[in-house]
């Protein structure tokens, strides 16, 4: 379409608006800097090589603005060049919040050379064209922004996903303190494993739930999906009791395990460890309890072939029950055998039956475990039976 005369006299006008920017664009550049200086503390603050990638996004964007002013139907692409000059680094720097201000200022600068810059009448004109690209600026910054952020995440979530493999591999090198520590873990003396099932197929979304619930309750949480498994590292400096519970909402159906506390992420290898071991034995175990720690799922897991767990049995409640005398492992024996009835198990041994309550008594102080209940009967008898094997199957 041919412009008329009047559009063409207008074309005349912007493009001397745009040359004679473009030819003030170093001294109003110097001069927004100066005022950022004087006015921004943060900014005064920065670095040398900083202030000087700001310097060029400034440059860049009055250069842009002429350009814009010859053409503003290339708005979009003109305001995103803008920030092609700074490099990545300068997103993380400098927060949305800053960038704004600096645009803000270069706005008033321009706004003031506006008399010098336009045809005289047309100051009205170029101070509203500066708004108008102000705002394609600002959202341009904002794209920016978030493009940063998308990257950022996208990388925070492979590198979380790496120390958590790396924890489930056992190989706590030298990295993975670092790795954390990116990821903003501050190495509490507390930590721990929690695996069970992820609660559907999206792992990033399953991860972010995770973190949600663990920044409401200021809980330090590392998680990873593996297939169908949900797996988190959780710290703090003390019990970790109240937030096991809390993240164990974030788990699909089914078991929720929790590994023994350890004083590091270095070692949380192990309670990983025994944590995926108690998952994949707690099927034997139909009433199992959510959360559930992993200690309390031994004789399943001794049963699905295990060491650690039935060397755990002998040396925690076999051995302490035996090296205690007093007929305490007979007693346990033959209660058991007898249906749980003091009386019958008092015939069998022929001793009294205060005798039998008296040394049942001592089996829970000792082991922590009561005969009298019927899942405490099954660790005890389980760790029995692994105790009178092991002469015979040889160490365990």
């Amino acid at each position: 379409m041919t412009p008329t005369p009047a559009g063409k006299a207008a074309q005349r006008t912007h493009a001397r608006a745009a040359r004679r920017l473009q030819r003030a664009a170093g001294r109003l550049a110097t001069t927004a800097l100066e005022r950022m200086e004087a006015t921004l503390p943060w900014f005064a603050a920065l670095p040398a090589d900083q202030r000087s990638w700001v310097g060029l996004v400034v440059q860049s964007g009055l250069a842009g603005f002429a350009r814009w002013l010859r053409e503003p139907e290339s708005s979009e692409r003109v305001t995103l060049d803008v920030f092609a000059t700074a490099p990545r680094e300068m997103a993380r720097l400098i927060t949305l919040q800053q960038t704004v201000e600096l645009v803000r200022i270069v706005v008033d600068i321009a706004e003031e050379a506006a008399a010098d810059l336009a045809d005289p009448g047309e100051e009205a004109w170029l101070r509203e064209s500066t708004l108008r690209f102000s705002r394609e600026i600002a959202f341009a910054a904002a794209t920016v922004y978030a493009r940063a952020a998308e990257q950022r995440g996208a990388w925070d979530a492979r590198l979380e996903a790496l120390v958590v493999d790396a924890i489930l591999r056992g190989e706590p090198d030298d990295t993975l303190l670092s790795r954390a520590s990116a990821l903003g873990w501050a190495d509490p003396p507390a930590v721990t494993v929690v695996a069970g099932r992820s609660p559907h197929d999206d792992p990033e979304a399953v991860v972010e739930a995770v973190h949600r619930r663990a920044a409401v309750e200021r809980l330090q949480v590392l998680a990873g999906v593996q297939g169908t498994r949900l797996v988190v590292v959780l710290g703090g400096d003390g019990t970790l009791d109240r937030g096991v519970r809390i993240l164990a909402d974030a788990f699909g159906a089914g078991p929720v395990v929790v590994g023994p506390t350890v004083g590091s992420l270095s070692g949380a290898w192990s309670s990983a460890l025994e944590a995926l071991a108690a998952l994949r034995a707690a099927p034997a175990w139909p009433a199992v309890p959510r959360p559930v720690p992993a200690a309390a799922l031994l004789p399943e897991r001794a049963l699905n072939g295990e060491p650690v767990a039935l060397q755990a049995l002998v040396d925690t409640v076999f051995a302490p029950l035996r090296d205690a005398g007093g007929s305490l492992l007979e007693t346990v024996e033959a209660y058991l055998d007898c249906g749980g009835a003091v009386e019958a198990t008092a015939r069998a041994l022929y001793v009294h039956a205060n005798t039998v309550r008296y040394r049942l008594g001592r089996v829970a102080d000792l082991c922590g475990l009561s005969p009298n209940d019927p899942r405490d009967g099954y660790v005890l008898r389980t760790a029995i039976t692994a105790g009178r094997l092991r002469p015979v199957e040889g160490a365990l």
